[in-house]
C-alpha cells in the first residue's frame, strides 16, 4: 500500500520505518514529505490511496476533495485528537479515517507534572540565572505540592495517571469530566466535583481533555473569575481549550500566578519548526512570551520513545487493517 506521510521529522520516519519493517507479509510504501498537508499542499498525495497526516495538518473540505479525487481512500492520523478534521466532508466523499487512540499516556501525565514543578519552583528561571552567575534566590519562592488541591479537566488515561502522580504527592484530587472515570475515584484522595468547585478550590488545574464545540474556551474570562487567585494552569492538551486572551487579562492581575503551555490555538504556524532566525509575527503568542512565570515549550508532551513507538505501530496496523479489509477498529465515526 502506497503511503504519503506528511509533516515528516527525522524522527517520524525512524520510528515509522521501524514499525512498518516488523510487519510480515504486508509491507506498505512509505513516502515521506516535510511539508504540512492543507489544499496547497495535497497534490502531492496524487496517486497514494492513503494519507498518514499529523495534528497541525489542515483536513478541511476543499483539501479532502483534492485528496479523494487523486485517488485517496484512507487518512491515517498518528495522533489521537481528530479536531482538524471535517467529518461531515469525509462521510460526503466516501473516505475513512483511523486515528491512534492510544500511546503512552505517562509521556503526557510525567510532562504536566514536569511544568508544574518548573513553574512553581521557577527552575526554568534558575537555569538562566545560574549560567549567568546569579545564585540569588530572590524571586524563587514556591511552595510544597504536598496538601494542596489540584484540579483536572479530563479524567481518560493521561488525566487518570496525572492525578495519580499528584496524589503520590501528598495532594488532594479534583476531577471533572462529563463522563466519569470509575478508576477515578477508587483513589480515596481524588473525587469529582462540579466546575464551578474546582475553580474555586484548586491550587493547581492540569487540562487533560479532549478539543470539541463543548471544550473549546473551557478557560475563559468568566472561568478565570472563579479560580483562586495565584493558581498554576497547565494546558498539554489542546491550544483551543484555552482563550488566550482572557489568560494575557488573567496573568496581569495574577489571578493566574503561572502559566505552563505545550499547545497553543495558533500553533500549526510555529511548532515543530527552528524559527530562530525569524521574526515571529503572532503579537498574542510574543506577549506570552514576556511574563516571567509563563512556561512555554512546542507540543513536546508526547515526546518519548516509548509513545513515539506505540504511535508509529498503531498507525501502520491501522494502514494494515485497510490494506488486508480487517475491521478498522480504530476509525473515527
Amino acid at each position: 500500500m502506497k503511503v504519503a506521510v506528511f509533516s515528516t521529522k527525522p524522527y517520524d520516519r525512524q520510528f515509522l520505518e521501524t514499525a512498518n519493517d516488523a510487519v510480515q507479509d504486508c509491507c506498505h510504501q512509505l513516502s515521506f514529505f516535510e511539508a504540512r498537508l492543507d489544499v496547497a499542499t495535497a497534490p502531492l498525495a496524487a496517486g497514494f490511496p492513503v494519507v498518514c497526516v499529523f495534528v497541525n495538518d489542515n483536513l478541511d473540505a476543499p483539501t479532502l476533495k483534492i485528496l479523494a479525487e487523486q485517488g485517496t481512500r484512507l487518512i491515517a492520523l498518528r495522533c489521537t485528537g481528530f479536531n482538524n478534521v471535517d467529518r461531515q466532508a469525509v462521510r460526503d466523499l466516501g473516505l475513512k479515517v483511523v486515528r491512534v487512540t492510544a500511546y503512552s499516556p505517562y509521556s503526557v501525565a510525567e510532562f504536566a507534572l514536569g511544568m508544574i514543578l518548573s513553574l512553581n519552583r521557577k527552575i526554568h528561571r534558575a537555569y538562566n540565572r545560574t549560567r549567568e552567575g546569579n545564585f540569588a534566590l530572590d524571586g524563587l519562592l514556591g511552595f510544597d505540592l504536598h496538601g494542596r488541591t489540584i484540579g483536572v479537566i479530563g479524567t481518560g488515561k493521561i488525566g487518570l495517571i496525572f492525578a495519580n502522580l499528584m496524589t503520590a504527592f501528598g495532594c488532594q484530587v479534583l476531577g471533572y469530566d462529563p463522563y466519569p472515570n470509575p478508576e477515578f475515584t477508587k483513589n480515596p484522595l481524588c473525587r469529582y466535583v462540579p466546575l464551578a468547585e474546582l475553580f474555586a478550590q484548586a491550587d493547581v488545574i492540569s487540562l487533560h481533555c479532549p478539543l470539541s464545540p463543548e471544550t473549546r474556551y473551557i478557560i475563559n474570562a468568566q472561568a478565570i473569575e472563579k479560580m483562586k487567585p495565584g493558581v498554576i494552569l497547565i494546558n498539554t492538551s489542546r491550544g483551543a481549550l484555552i482563550d488566550t486572551g482572557a489568560v494575557i487579562v488573567g496573568l496581569k492581575s495574577q489571578t493566574i500566578g503561572a502559566l505552563g503551555l505545550d499547545v497553543y490555538e495558533q500553533e500549526a504556524e510555529l511548532f515543530f519548526e527552528d524559527l530562530s532566525n525569524e521574526i515571529i509575527q503572532d503579537d498574542t503568542f510574543e506577549r506570552l512570551l514576556t511574563f516571567p512565570n509563563v512556561l512555554v515549550t512546542g507540543h513536546q508532551a508526547f515526546f518519548t520513545e516509548d509513545a513515539l513507538g506505540d504511535i508509529a505501530a498503531t498507525t501502520i496496523a491501522n494502514i494494515t487493517n485497510f490494506a488486508t479489509n480487517q475491521p478498522l477498529t480504530n476509525q473515527v465515526s
